[in-house]
Order: C-alpha cells, then structure tokens, then sequence
C-alpha cells in the first residue's frame, strides 16, 4: 500500500509499517481541528471552525468502514443539502484511493483524483498514511480532520442550529455507557477483525479472533436484552458497530479469516443490522459491491484478488425487532 514521504508519493508498504512483532498497530491521524456551531474550540481546545452550509465536503469511500460511518451520520443528521459527498472507488490502486472522475474542492483549489492531493494541498511536506475519510474545508482549502471518531462527534451537534436537527447521538445520560461500549467495540471489533487479517503470526491471529467472537457473544446477549448497545435509543456506539456487522459476512469471514461465525448465525446482532440498514439514509451508505471488490483486492490477505460471487444476504428483509410486552427486552 504506497504513501505519501515528505510530500511524494511512493509505492511503500503502509501496511508493513503498521506491524510490531507480527500484530496490526493503526497509524494514528493528523489533521485533528474541531466544527464548532460558533467556530469556538473543541472540547480538549482543538482549533475551532466555524459550521457553515455548503463549506465542508467529506471525500469517503464505501469501502471503508470508518468513511462510511461519517457518511452514516451526515445522512441521519440531515446534512445532505449543507455538506457534499465525494466517493472514492472500491478497490484503491497504485496511486491509493481514486475518484472515478475529477472532484472540485471549491474556489482557489484544483480538482483532486487522487485522495493523496488533498493531503498535499493541505501540507505539501505531508509524510505517512493517505486515508479516508477527510473533512476539507472548501473555504481555506485544507483538511480540517481526517479522524473519524471526531467527525461523527462533530457532525452530531455542529450544524444543529442551521438545520434544525435535533437528533442526538452521543446524549449527556448516556455518554458514559457510550464510552465504555466504544472502546470495548473499536478494540476487539472495528479494528479487531484487521488485527485477525493482517496478522503476520498465528498467536496475533488467534489473539484477535478470540477477542472478536467473545465480544461478538457478548453483544448477540446484550441485544437480546436491549434495542441498541447502549439501551433504548439509536447512538454513536451503534454507529459504529453497524459498518464492522454489515461488512462482515461478505468480506471479513472470508479475506480476514474471521470464521468461527457469520454475523446470519447471530439471531440478534443479524436482525439488528437489518433494522440499522432499513433506517432513511442508511442504505445509501453501503455498498456490497466496493465492500467485497476492496477487501479481496488487497493481494497480502488475497493473492489472487478473486472477488467471489457469494454470499448473497438481503438487509431489506423484515428485522422483526419487537418489544416483548411489559418484560422490556426484545426478540425478533
């Protein structure tokens, strides 16, 4: 996988660079600024941008689960009017993450194929990993942030005031129940099933694995009991659960090597994707085509980069997640 050197764009092993004796290490993000209604600071006094209509775009890819749940939470925030959306291809080649065609970037900046341009436009010294999502600011012709923990956290609040949006996904109740679940979801889950992919040992793999199917038990229980992971209503934490479950069957099972289970043999966490899946906006975010084409083009973990045919899993089929009358769980 190339990156980028001191603003050059060079055919290096990013991927190699994330090992540490035979176990997967995610390179950490750089562009770490804050959206703020008022353009104040953010929360640990981050520089603060002001939220305005039609200044910011995110470049994602579909593939891409951390891209895609920033997608997911521009939709069920109503932002599809005040923030457009470039969508990188599926599979990324000799020059990374690629637009089908040229994107604009906004007045006084030029049109990008290349994720890496971006990168570049906004440090031209710029050395490490190219990844998606970024947030650009068309207006300063930068990268206001390419974490995607902290664009869905901003994307929750920032633009409340201009769309009238009130839906909140990270609620002051409830945050500390988040919290707890977000960490236990990104160690052994999101980035879990990468740590079961790019082992380079068998110990690192059966580490993750292990990891991942107990915490995969843990939630089948846990949403026997509750609608969401973090209780009654609709969070962050179900944000991104949901892109590690819908890619999971169709790519991770087979290119990561995470089969002790498919996600069809979890009743509830099954039924929960679909009802995540049927939520407006949703959909929209996913595409099995990209999934499958990405991972299985990825020639360390799939030599041969066939993409194969199956499985074929319809999300639009009834979840059935109901409330058991007057016992406060729910099956389907």
């Amino acid at each position: 996988m190339p990156q980028l050197i001191d603003g050059k764009w060079v055919n290096d092993d990013v991927a190699a660079n994330e090992m540490k004796n035979g176990v997967f290490h995610r390179e950490p993000t750089k562009f770490r600024d804050w959206l703020t209604a008022d353009g104040g600071p953010g929360p640990e006094g981050q520089r603060g941008v002001k939220a305005e209509p039609g200044r910011f775009q995110l470049f994602i890819s579909r593939l891409c689960p951390w891209a895609s749940r920033t997608f997911m939470m521009r939709n069920l925030k109503g932002l599809g009017q005040l923030m457009p959306v470039s969508i990188a291809a599926g599979a990324m080649t000799d020059n990374g993450w690629e637009y089908p065609e040229p994107q604009d970037t906004g007045e006084g900046s030029p049109a990008i194929s290349y994720q890496h341009q971006l990168y570049t436009l906004s440090d031209p010294h710029y050395s490490g990993k190219v990844s998606v999502p970024a947030l650009w600011d068309r207006k300063e012709g930068r990268i206001v942030n390419n974490e995607s923990a902290d664009i869905i956290r901003m994307l929750n609040t920032a633009f409340d005031g201009l769309t009238g949006n009130r839906l909140d996904f990270y609620p002051e109740p409830l945050r500390a129940e988040i919290d707890r679940w977000n960490a236990l979801i990104y160690n052994t889950v999101n980035n879990g099933v990468y740590k079961a992919g790019f082992a380079k040992t068998q110990s690192a793999y059966d580490a993750a694995v292990t990891a991942l199917f107990e915490t995969l038990d843990k939630l089948e229980a846990h949403l026997g009991e509750h609608r969401y992971v973090a209780g009654e209503f609709m969070t962050e934490a179900d944000i991104r659960l949901f892109v590690t479950l819908i890619r999971f069957d169709v790519a991770y099972v087979g290119a990561f090597k995470c089969n002790l289970r498919r996600i069809e043999d979890y009743p509830n966490l099954a039924a929960y994707a679909r009802e995540l899946y049927q939520w407006d906006g949703i959909a929209e975010t996913v595409s099995i085509t990209d999934i499958k084409a990405g991972y299985y083009s990825i020639a360390h973990v799939n030599p041969t980069r066939i993409v194969p045919k199956g499985p074929l899993i319809d999300f639009t089929r009834p979840h059935d997640r109901v409330r058991l009358s007057g016992k406060g769980v729910w099956r389907r």
